[in-house]
């Protein structure tokens, strides 16, 4: 899953923060994630990093938080990939067009690989179209949830349409579930 806009407020990531707020209802859909055996496995892109918004430590810091504010409320990220590359970035080490920033599926396939993932059994969920468009490229199932930017955003030339729209990351858990439950 997407982090910014998907798990947490999207303004939260445009400030230097050492903790998120994340929406509501996140720890509950991803412990229900867990409990129907999916692994979580957050995709983020962070040219933040490269554009020295904020450090790489910082990043690291939130990404730890978060997986242990969720930990303490029983639900369980198991693990978190970030891009710190952007084309614009000021920091020359980073600018440039990368396999691992979405919509590429650079650290998709790593996390697939790592974790021995199934793509065409497992979902990207996420709110802008790079999100789905990363996941429909990896051979998953996509969930556009209509938090942070929603879709709203079109970026890029190709069109493309989630499997499924869910309010937010609760809502799409419970897809999923249905999903799963079919299959059973």
């Amino acid at each position: 899953m997407d982090r910014d806009g998907t798990i947490n407020n999207l303004a939260d990531s445009k400030k230097k923060v050492t903790r998120l707020r994340v929406f509501s209802g996140v720890a509950r859909a991803i412990k229900k994630l867990n409990e129907l055996g999916f692994l979580v496995v957050v995709i983020t892109n962070q040219g933040g990093i490269g554009k020295e918004v904020w450090k790489k430590k910082e990043v690291d810091q939130v990404h730890a938080l978060l997986v242990s504010d969720m930990k303490k409320q029983g639900a369980v990220i198991d693990a978190v990939y970030y891009c710190p590359h952007h084309p614009k970035a000021t920091l020359e080490k980073y600018r440039l067009e990368c396999e691992c920033r979405k919509p590429n599926i650079g650290l998709i396939l790593k996390a697939i690989k790592r974790f021995k993932i199934n793509p065409k059994e497992s979902f990207l969920v996420g709110d802008m179209t790079r999100d789905i468009l990363a996941g429909k490229r990896a051979g998953m199932k996509t969930i556009l949830v209509k938090t942070g930017q929603g879709g709203k955003e079109v970026r890029y030339r190709v069109k493309v349409n989630p499997d499924f729209v869910a309010r937010d990351i609760n809502a799409a858990a419970k897809i999923i579930k249905q999903i799963t439950s079919m299959k059973a």
